[in-house]
């Protein structure tokens, strides 16, 4: 996949999560991106370990957006300790 196709899907990705996860997540265009493309990732690697997926297969839709929304809760949760 090209790279704005890559950047297209991280998009959609990090704002479906945004959506279904409750409360106020004060992110830019680049890091709702950057969230949607490493929820993908997150989905993936743990897709491969449960042996759900086979080496090099991408993660579904809906496997991304939990992997994007536990991102989000871990980034609340980091957030919270900062501050």
């Amino acid at each position: 996949m090209s790279i704005l196709g890559t950047l297209f899907v991280g998009l959609i990705v990090g704002l479906l999560a945004r959506a279904f996860k409750p409360g106020d997540d004060k992110l830019g265009w680049i890091m709702t991106i950057l969230l949607g493309i490493a929820g993908s990732f997150l989905a993936s690697y743990v897709g491969v370990a449960m042996g759900w997926y086979q080496q090099g297969q991408a993660a579904g839709w809906i496997a991304s957006i939990v992997g994007a929304i536990v991102l989000l809760f871990v980034y609340a949760v980091v957030r919270s300790k900062a501050s």
